[in-house]
């Protein structure tokens, strides 16, 4: 990594979306995205080239987002979803309303984990399943299963409120 500047330019808007879907707050993602730099930057020795690079900084930036919450006494464990074209569409458009999403940020702050993580990984941080499984150790196909499985959750919550 010898042109840093350019790994901060490629995968900022990556690192600040992850964020943003996990804390629900613009400036709290914004003000830990640029931590997650600071910290990158100075362990950048310590990456191995094991995963692909903007796993590692999400890597960085969840764990700096999970420190943040218990500092504040509200942790929550969100996951990031990624959709899938043939089932995905109806939730994706759902988040595009924004009363609509801050209902499915509040439904995600009561799920337990992993389902939480995973969701929030896919659909806010835009990850492949392989690459949540990564995160979590394991595989892609587990990942599928559990974004899958807190989608579900998800849409009978919903389903739930509104009638």
């Amino acid at each position: 990594m010898n042109d840093f500047d350019a790994v901060f330019r490629e995968y900022y808007d990556d690192v600040f979306r992850f964020l943003r879907g996990l804390s629900a707050n613009e400036s709290l993602a914004e003000e830990l995205t640029q931590e997650t730099f600071f910290r990158a930057f100075r362990s950048i020795g310590q990456y191995r080239g094991e995963s692909e690079l903007r796993v590692w900084l999400c890597s960085i930036a969840r764990n700096l987002y999970f420190t943040h919450c218990k500092k504040a006494k509200r942790f929550t464990g969100s996951e990031l979803p990624e959709d899938t074209a043939e089932d995905g569409a109806g939730l994706t458009e759902l988040i595009e309303d924004k009363q609509t999403a801050m209902q499915i940020h509040r439904i995600l702050h009561t799920m337990r984990e992993p389902y939480k993580e995973v969701f929030s990984l896919r659909v806010f941080g835009e990850l492949s399943f392989a690459e949540i499984g990564e995160l979590f150790d394991r595989n892609a196909h587990w990942a599928c299963v559990t974004y899958h499985r807190a989608k579900t959750m998800i849409q009978e919550m919903i389903g739930g409120e509104t009638t």
